[in-house]
C-alpha cells in the first residue's frame, strides 16, 4: 500500500489532523440551547422560518459543511435554483407538531464517505428544479392522521422527470489546516437548468451576547488580494488566526454580519444595517443594498452562476488553508483529492472482510461514513443558559425551564450524534452505542466519546450521566459500561495494546454512577428496579417516566434486567483490571453479589405471582404493584421481556484464577443466602476448568424464551428481532383503569399514538440497538453451552441451530434490510422504486432509526447513522470471526 501522507486516513497521531472535520449540524433552530420561550416550546419559539434570519447562540447549521473543532470558523454550500422562496442553506423538515408522527427532515442527502481524519470526505445533495414545496409539505402531513403514511419529497412530485441536480460536495486536506473543496453540480433533467452554488464561509457568533455571557472579540472576513484567477476572501480570527478562502474568478464576493435582521423577524430596528439574510435577499429577492458593498463582515459566500445543460456537470474549486500560503486551484489540486480517495479505498479494502461481496463492502463504508459525518461540535453551557432564563442554582423549578439541576454542565466538544438533523443532540445511550460501532472504524475517538460523559463537566455531582438535550435528568438503560468493555476488547485483539489506563478512567466514574442507579432506581431496596421509560419510549402499556394512573409502582423486567448486564460489564471490568492491581480484587466480589441479588430478584425460589418470571408463559414482564400491595403482571411479549437474555456473560478459568479464594468466599455467601443458591450455581456450572456462565436464564428458561424469540409468528422478522411480539396484532393486550382503556397492539410502522412525540415506536419495528445485544448474548451463551446446545430457528421449522449459527442468521436479516435482493430492491426503502431502478439513486444508503417489522422499511430519522451503524460492527464480526472465537475452550460435558 501506498505511504500514507501525514493527513491520510487515520492521520499523524498528533490530534492536529483533526482540528477541521464535519462538525457543523445540519439544525440548530428548534433546539434546547436556543429555546428562550417562557413555556419551553423549543419548536415554535425558533421555527425554520427563523433559521435564515435569526443569529444562533448555541452553535450553526449548513449544507455539507465543516468547521474548526470549536466552530469558530464554518464552511458549507448554499443553492438557489432560481425558482425557490429563498436560498436553500440548510435542511429542512416538520417540526414535532407539523409532522403525522412527529418532527422529519424532508430531503434526500447522502453520506457517501469519510475517514476517521476527515482527510476526505463526499457528501451528496438531491435539490429539485422546481420551487421546492415547503407549504405542501406542512399542509398536507398537517392534515394526516397517525394511521396515514408520511408525505414526502418525493411524493410532492419535484423529482419528476428527473428534474433536479445532485450536487456532490467533497473535502480533501493537503495538510491539516489546508482543505481543497470541490463541488461537482449534475444536471439530472431533460433541459437545460441553471442553479446558484453559493459557498458560504462564516463565523460563528460569539460576540454579541449580554451580561451573562463572556463575548469574545468580533472577528472579521473581507475581500483580500490573491494570485490571479482567482478571488479571495481573508478570515481573521483572534484564537484560530487567518485563513484565506479562494475561489475561481468568476464568482462574486458578497458580505454581510451574522446578526439577527429584528426587522424582518420583529419589527424593531436591528443593529447593523447588514444581517444574516441579507445574502440571501440579494440573491433570491435582487435587493441591491442588503450586502456590504465595502465587503467585510462576518458571513460571506462565493456566488457562482452555473447554467448546466441536461445531462451534464458543471465543477467549482475552492480551497481554505492559511492566509499566505500558496492555496493553487489549478496545478496539484486534483492529484490532492486522487491521493485522498486512494488512501480511502485502501483503508477501506484493509476494513472489508474477505469475501464480502461488492454491495456489502457499500453498505459497510457507507454506515461508517455517516459516522463520522454525524460528528459534531456541541456547545452548552447550562450555568450561562439558566442564568439568561433568571435561574440561579438556588431558585426553585421555573415552569418551561428544562435542565435546572445541571448548573455544573458544559460542553465544548466534538459529539457523536444520532443524527444531525433530527437529534443534533447527544444521548447517553445512543452514545454508548455509537462508541462500539465507531470502534470498527476509529478507536481513539469511540474511547474518548465514552469518556466524554463521565468527565466532571458532564456527570452529575451525584452519579448521574445526562440523559439528553431534552431532560439531562431522565434515565437511559446502562450500557456504558458494557460499550467501555467492548471497546477495549476491540483495540486489544486488533492491535494488541490494553489500554488499561482508559478502562481504569471509567471504572473508576461508573462506580459512582453504578451507586446513583443503586440508590435511586431501587426505591424497595428488592433488587428491582424502576427506570422509567428507559430509552424504550411507547413500549409498555403506560407512559413509564409519567405517574401511573392507578397509584403504585411498576416493576420493570428490563430495569432489573439492564442492571443485570451492568454489574456483569463491571465485573469484567474488574477481572481485568486485578491483574495490575490486586485491589480490585474486593469490587469483583462486590459486583458478583450485586448481580447474584439482582439476579435472584427476577424470579425468587417458588413459583409466585409478584416476581417478573412469568413460569406458565415462559418469559419476563413487568409488575405493577398497586397501592394496596397487589401485584399484577403486564403481560405484554416485547422486547422488555427479551433483555433478561441480554444479561448473559461468560468468565474463563483463567480470569477466575486469578483471584485467590474466590469460590471459598462465594460458597459461604452461597450458604448466609440459601435463596441465592440456583443463581449461584449458574455462576458456578460446567466443568471443572472450563468457562463459568452469569445468566439471569438458565439452561430452560433460556429455551423456553428462545422459542418465542425465534418464532417468525411472534418476534422473528425477516429482518432481525421485532421490539414486539406479532401475537399482539391478533391478541392486543388492554389493561383498564377507572373506565379507561390502556392496549399495547402490534405496530409494525409509525406509532399511532402521540406518545413520546409521536415519532418513535417500539410495539413492533426492529431496531439496531437491541439485536446487537441479544446478538451479543447469543454469542457468550455460545462460549458456555457449545454446539451441545441447540434450538429450532426457525420455531417450528424442524430446523436446529446451535447458539453461534442463531446469533449469524439474527446478523444475516438485519444486513438484509439494507442489501440489493435478487430484484435489485433494498428493503430499507420499502416499495420505492426509484430507489430500486435508478442508477443516480440505487446505491444510496439511509440508515433510518429504526425499520418495520414486517417488510425492513426505514422508519424515523432518515439519516440516524448512529445506532444503526452497528450493521457494519456486525457485518465486521461475521465476516471476520467464525464459531471458533467463540467456542468453549474445553467440552461443558
Amino acid at each position: 500500500m501506498k505511504k500514507e501522507s501525514r493527513v491520510g486516513p487515520t492521520g499523524d497521531g498528533s490530534g492536529r489532523s483533526r482540528l477541521w472535520g464535519p462538525y457543523l449540524s445540519e439544525r440548530q433552530w428548534g433546539t434546547v440551547r436556543e429555546d428562550y420561550s417562557p413555556g419551553g416550546d423549543a419548536w415554535s419559539y425558533f421555527p425554520h422560518d427563523h433559521a435564515r434570519s435569526r443569529a444562533y447562540r448555541w452553535g450553526e447549521d449548513g449544507l455539507g459543511g465543516i468547521c474548526d473543532e470549536k466552530q469558530r470558523l464554518c464552511l458549507s454550500v448554499a443553492l438557489w435554483n432560481g425558482r425557490d422562496p429563498i436560498l436553500k442553506e440548510r435542511a429542512f423538515g416538520l417540526t414535532n407538531a407539523e409532522g403525522n408522527h412527529g418532527e422529519d427532515v424532508k430531503e434526500y442527502y447522502f453520506y457517501l464517505d469519510a475517514t476517521p481524519s476527515h482527510s476526505y470526505l463526499k457528501y451528496l445533495y438531491k435539490y429539485p428544479q422546481a420551487p421546492y414545496p415547503y407549504n405542501d409539505l406542512v399542509a398536507v402531513n398537517g392534515s394526516r392522521s397517525r394511521q396515514e403514511f408520511e408525505y414526502e419529497l418525493l411524493d410532492t412530485g419535484v423529482f419528476a422527470e428527473q428534474r433536479y441536480f445532485d450536487v456532490t460536495v467533497e473535502y480533501a486536506k493537503a495538510d491539516h489546516d489546508d482543505i481543497l473543496m470541490r463541488i461537482t453540480v449534475d444536471n439530472r433533467g431533460p433541459d437545460e437548468a441553471t442553479l446558484h452554488v453559493l459557498p458560504t464561509l462564516w463565523f460563528r457568533n460569539t460576540w454579541s451576547w449580554g451580561e451573562h455571557a463572556s463575548p469574545a472579540p468580533k472577528p472579521v472576513l473581507r475581500a483580500a488580494e490573491g494570485p490571479r484567477s482567482t478571488r479571495t476572501i481573508r478570515a481573521d480570527h483572534p484564537e484560530l488566526g487567518s485563513y484565506d478562502l479562494r475561489c475561481g474568478a468568476s464568482a462574486e464576493l458578497l458580505f454581510t454580519e451574522n446578526e439577527t435582521d429584528k426587522a424582518r423577524l420583529f419589527g424593531t430596528a436591528s443593529d447593523t444595517t447588514y444581517v444574516k439574510d441579507g445574502i440571501g435577499r440579494h440573491v433570491v429577492e435582487g435587493e441591491p443594498h442588503t450586502v456590504n458593498p465595502t465587503q467585510e463582515g462576518t458571513k460571506a459566500a462565493a456566488h457562482h452562476t452555473l447554467t448546466v445543460p441536461a445531462g451534464g456537470s458543471e465543477t467549482l474549486r475552492l480551497r481554505l488553508g492559511p492566509a499566505g500560503a500558496q492555496l493553487t486551484l489549478a496545478r496539484g489540486f486534483d492529484s490532492v483529492f486522487r491521493d485522498r480517495i486512494a488512501e480511502a479505498d485502501a483503508f477501506y479494502g484493509e476494513l472489508t472482510p474477505k469475501g464480502a461481496g461488492e454491495d456489502e463492502a457499500r453498505v459497510l463504508r457507507q454506515a461508517l461514513a455517516g459516522m463520522l459525518w454525524s460528528k459534531q461540535y456541541y456547545a452548552f453551557d447550562l450555568e450561562t443558559w439558566l442564568a439568561e432564563h433568571h435561574l440561579t442554582p438556588w431558585s426553585l423549578p421555573k415552569p418551561g425551564v428544562r435542565n435546572r439541576e445541571w448548573f455544573h454542565m458544559v460542553s465544548d466538544d466534538i459529539v457523536s450524534m444520532p443524527d444531525k438533523w433530527e437529534y443534533p443532540w447527544f444521548a447517553a445511550w445512543d452514545l454508548a452505542f455509537h462508541a462500539v460501532a465507531l470502534s470498527v472504524v476509529d478507536i481513539d475517538f469511540a474511547k474518548q466519546q465514552l469518556e466524554l460523559l463521565l468527565r466532571d463537566s458532564f456527570l452529575h455531582p451525584n452519579g448521574q450521566i445526562p440523559a439528553y438535550e431534552w431532560s439531562f435528568g431522565d434515565v437511559n438503560p446502562p450500557v456504558h459500561a458494557w460499550a467501555a468493555y467492548f471497546v477495549y476488547t476491540v483495540e486489544k485483539e486488533t492491535t494488541g495494546h490494553a489500554d488499561h489506563a482508559f478502562l481504569e478512567r471509567t471504572f473508576q466514574k461508573l462506580l459512582t454512577n453504578f451507586t446513583w442507579w443503586v440508590n435511586r432506581k431501587d426505591p424497595s431496596g428488592r433488587n428491582v428496579f424502576q427506570g422509567g421509560f428507559l430509552g424504550l419510549d411507547n413500549i409498555g402499556v403506560f407512559d413509564r417516566s409519567a405517574p401511573l394512573p392507578t397509584g403504585g409502582s411498576l416493576e420493570q423486567a428490563d430495569g432489573t434486567a439492564w442492571m443485570a448486564l451492568y454489574c456483569q460489564s463491571m465485573l469484567q471490568i474488574a477481572l481485568e483490571l486485578v491483574e495490575h492491581n490486586e485491589t480490585y480484587d474486593e469490587l469483583v466480589l462486590k459486583f458478583v453479589e450485586h448481580y447474584l441479588w439482582i439476579s435472584a430478584s427476577m424470579d425468587r425460589l417458588g413459583d409466585l405471582g409478584d416476581e417478573l418470571w412469568d413460569e406458565e408463559d415462559g418469559f419476563f414482564y413487568d409488575v405493577l404493584r398497586l397501592p394496596d400491595g397487589q401485584a399484577v403482571r403486564l403481560k405484554v411479549r416485547s422486547m422488555v421481556g427479551l433483555l433478561p437474555l441480554c444479561a448473559s456473560t461468560v468468565f474463563q478459568p483463567q480470569q477466575l484464577d486469578r483471584l485467590s479464594g474466590l469460590g471459598d468466599r462465594l460458597q459461604r455467601f452461597a450458604a448466609r443466602h440459601p435463596s441465592l443458591s440456583v443463581t449461584l450455581s449458574q455462576a458456578t456450572a460446567g466443568k471443572a476448568g472450563g468457562p463459568r456462565l452469569l445468566s439471569v436464564v438458565d439452561e430452560k428458561k433460556l429455551v423456553r424464551v428462545l422459542s418465542r424469540m425465534l418464532s417468525e409468528d411472534e418476534f422473528l422478522s425477516p429482518y432481525g428481532i421485532r421490539a414486539l411480539s406479532r401475537y399482539h396484532a391478533e391478541h392486543p393486550y388492554t389493561f383498564w383503569v377507572h373506565g379507561q382503556e390502556y392496549k399495547v397492539g402490534y405496530l409494525p410502522a409509525e406509532s399511532d399514538t402521540g406518545m413520546f412525540g409521536g415519532n418513535s415506536n417500539w410495539r413492533g419495528p426492529v431496531w439496531l440497538p437491541m439485536n446487537a445485544l441479544v446478538i451479543r448474548s447469543l454469542l457468550h451463551l455460545y462460549g458456555f453451552y457449545g454446539d451441545e446446545l441447540t434450538v429450532e430457528c426457525p420455531t417450528g421449522s424442524g430446523v436446529r441451530m446451535n447458539l453461534f449459527e442463531v446469533a449469524q442468521e439474527i446478523s444475516t436479516r438485519l444486513g438484509r434490510i439494507f442489501l440489493r435482493d435478487e430484484d435489485g430492491h433494498r428493503p430499507v426503502y420499502g416499495g420505492q422504486p426509484l430507489f430500486r431502478d435508478d442508477p443516480h439513486w440505487r446505491d444510496l444508503i439511509s440508515f433510518y432509526e429504526y425499520f418495520h417489522g414486517d417488510n425492513g422499511a426505514g422508519i424515523g430519522a432518515s439519516h440516524q447513522t448512529g445506532w444503526t451503524g452497528l450493521v457494519a460492527a456486525l457485518m465486521k464480526i461475521f465476516g471476520t470471526l467464525g464459531p471458533d472465537a467463540f467456542r468453549p475452550r474445553t467440552t461443558r460435558r
